[in-house]
């Protein structure tokens, strides 16, 4: 039988090790105390479409809706499958995530390690190629994504298969596709080693300045350009034992997204001085002013958007027919706006 995703290969055995975790945060009794912090570990990605954790966590919103019996701790990953393997280990108990890996995690949990809470951007993903590769000149390519079965992975994949074209996790079919490391992606592009990539900002833009073109920008293939790119996923485990501190780590959410929606330009200067600091390389300012247009961060996790992910997954060979019903508490996320006086988010 096909697996969930084949890079993530999550056994029986990690799974179990979830509940046998000494000494990691959701393993700590309540919720915290000034002089006992709870540990809660937190992983997003160091790129633009997690500009809300990675905003949130320089701008103190997450710690003041937090509070002081609560120690927030982050990790930084590259793409979704390697976050999920983190939280599946208990090595991390949220992390800001695409929708692919979530619906992989929740498909290999048979439903019970994981609940989306909320959402955080869309948008912010292209395919940029080399000049002179049109839609039509594929075959025989090579493409990269962030990582095998990532949510550019699978858009990738079905796009191509919609038009034509094969791909297999091997790297073979008609189009080659490559999954690695996103600054790999622009090192190898720069060099003539790949023919092009699937990929979100600001690697989509550091791709144009190596001198690549936009081929596609993802937000034209969906109903109005609205798609899920980040979002905020939990552990139920975590969820279970302190939803208290859940719904405080939704509130900071919120209150970065209303943040960065009303101080654009100097939630890109906040953004590039922290991923900065996180990868040592600041951005260019230009690349972030020109990426930001084609993002919009939306506390909304656009729930339709991802069942149609979960379709392609399972249209690319990358998922079994799942049942999501129950993949989202939003009871969280509307708490927290009902507070603001904002109309609630359905699932």
């Amino acid at each position: 039988m096909r697996r969930p995703l084949a890079r993530l290969v999550i056994s029986a055995l990690v799974l179990a090790g979830m509940s046998g975790l000494a000494a990691c945060g959701s393993e700590q009794e309540g919720d915290g105390t000034a002089a006992d912090p709870l540990a809660l570990r937190l992983g997003h990605f160091p790129n633009l479409t997690h500009a809300t954790p990675v905003i949130g966590v320089e701008k103190k919103f997450f710690a003041t809706a937090l509070g002081d019996t609560v120690k927030l701790e982050t990790k930084q990953f590259n793409a979704g499958p390697e976050a999920i393997e983190a939280l599946f280990a208990g090595a991390i108990d949220a992390t800001y995530i695409g929708p692919n890996p979530a619906i992989n995690a929740y498909a290999q949990s048979d439903g019970q390690a994981v609940r989306i809470v909320a959402g955080a951007a869309s948008g912010g993903v292209s395919f940029i190629v080399k000049p002179g590769i049109t839609k039509d000149g594929l075959r025989g390519k090579t493409i990269a994504t962030p990582q095998l079965g990532n949510t550019q992975d699978v858009a990738l994949r079905y796009w191509l298969k919609q038009r034509g074209l094969t791909t297999t996790k091997e790297g073979g079919g008609d189009v080659s596709i490559k999954p690695q490391a996103n600054s790999d992606t622009v090192t190898a592009f720069a060099a003539g080693k790949i023919d092009g990539a699937w990929v979100p900002e600001p690697f989509a833009s550091r791709l144009i300045a190596a001198g690549g073109v936009k081929l596609l920008d993802e937000s034209e293939l969906w109903p109005d350009g609205l798609f899920v790119i980040t979002h905020l996923l939990v552990s139920k485990k975590f969820l279970d034992k302190h939803p208290t501190v859940v719904k405080n780590l939704v509130k900071g959410s919120v209150a970065t997204n209303e943040w960065i929606n009303a101080n654009p330009d100097e939630a890109q200067r906040t953004l590039n001085e922290a991923l900065g600091r996180i990868t040592g390389k600041p951005l260019d300012a230009k690349l972030t002013a020109a990426a930001w247009p084609s993002l919009k961060f939306t506390d909304d996790p656009i729930p339709s958007s991802l069942r149609d992910g979960a379709a392609h997954a399972v249209d690319a060979g990358l998922l079994d027919q799942v049942d999501l019903k129950d993949i989202y508490d939003l009871s969280f996320l509307n708490q927290v706006l009902a507070d603001k006086g904002q109309p609630g988010v359905k699932s």
